[in-house]
């Protein structure tokens, strides 16, 4: 009688499935302060745009030149 075992493919070590959580955990935590600084800077950025205004006079034209 011939007996088979199935032999393992892969042996993944403890150091393995650390590394690829530190990993997992930098990108996200990465993704998360890029994201945070984002929104910081988009709610300066409309704070600045707010601020700023803008008046446009119609005679500028009447005269037919143009003034760059």
């Amino acid at each position: 009688m011939i007996t088979k075992e199935k032999q393992r493919n892969q042996v993944k070590s403890k150091f393995y499935y650390i590394f690829w959580g530190v990993a997992t955990a930098s990108v996200v935590l990465g993704q998360l302060y890029v994201g945070s600084g984002y929104r910081v800077f988009a709610g300066a950025l409309g704070r600045i745009f707010d601020a700023i205004e803008v008046e446009v006079q119609k005679d500028y034209w009447e005269d037919g030149e143009r003034f760059y």
